[in-house]
């Protein structure tokens, strides 16, 4: 009787995993399906399935009207350009609140996360006119900065989960040693901390790619990653269903991939330090 509830509560538990997957994956499925229709065939009711003339115009159409590589390269440099930055500055605060925490150590991480909660367009106006005061509008630059400065606190935060799970006797013998503090940090510190600071810039490039406040704010051609590449082929009057869907699937498609394999990674990144 145990036995069989136990197997009856797994497979509960499966199906409803399943649901909440597929639901989840439906819209990303409709988006790649569409994009092989025809724009009559996007906005037939009922939709149909796969029963339509497939057709790759619309990647064609996509290509020939915008350049897809520059945006491509633009989403790349400022998606690991700035997790990169946010690294070289969140490894050094996380060691120093993970190994050498003070009174008030808790309530500025705290603090920190807490201006994730502050709305965007809030602080919009003051940073486009600083941004527009320093010649940096429509520049990868600026964007670096701003995407490094808005995921911070996570990858702050993450980092110090995975410190504190790092012994510190470990450090202590590499000062005792003759290790200095940068020595301590760099080849003490990070080497053990790699699967940490790998999901951790996993993470973060998946938050910067898809970045589209900041991205269609404060680029116009020259920067614009694939949010704006996405947003150019928006329209009010929504006659343009199939190549939007087309241009949705060229942006998503390499964070995708990207996501697909490194699932396990994120996974255990995501898990770590939590109560198993």
């Amino acid at each position: 009787m145990a036995r069989q509830q136990k197997t009856t509560g797994t497979l509960v538990w499966t199906i409803i995993g399943w649901t909440i997957g597929i639901t989840i994956f439906f819209p990303i499925f409709w988006t790649i399906l569409t994009s092989f229709k025809t724009e009559a065939e996007a906005v037939t009711i009922p939709p149909s399935l796969f029963n339509f003339d497939w057709t790759l115009e619309n990647y064609t159409t996509v290509q020939e009207r915008s350049n897809y590589g520059r945006h491509f390269w633009n989403s790349v440099v400022i998606s690991i350009g700035s997790t990169l930055l946010g690294l070289i500055v969140a490894i050094p605060a996380a060691w120093s609140m993970a190994f050498v925490p003070g009174k008030n150590t808790k309530g500025i991480l705290l603090w920190m996360l807490s201006t994730k909660m502050i709305p965007a367009v809030g602080v919009l106006v003051p940073l486009y006119f600083v941004v527009q005061s320093m010649g940096l509008l429509d520049t990868k630059l600026a964007l670096v900065v701003i995407m490094m400065m808005v995921n911070l606190p996570i990858i702050i935060w993450m980092l110090y989960t995975y410190f504190k799970e790092i012994p510190g006797d470990i450090l202590e013998a590499a000062r005792m040693d003759g290790a200095s503090l940068r020595h301590e940090i760099m080849y003490v510190l990070t080497p053990m901390a790699i699967p940490g600071i790998a999901s951790t810039m996993l993470l973060n490039v998946i938050l910067a790619w898809n970045e589209a406040f900041w991205t269609l704010n404060l680029t116009a051609a020259k920067a614009a990653p694939l949010t704006a590449f996405i947003a150019s082929y928006s329209s009010p009057e929504g006659l343009f269903y199939a190549k939007l869907s087309a241009a949705s699937t060229m942006a998503i498609a390499p964070i995708l991939i990207l996501g697909w394999f490194s699932q396990k990674q994120l996974v255990r990144g995501l898990t770590f330090g939590a109560v198993k």
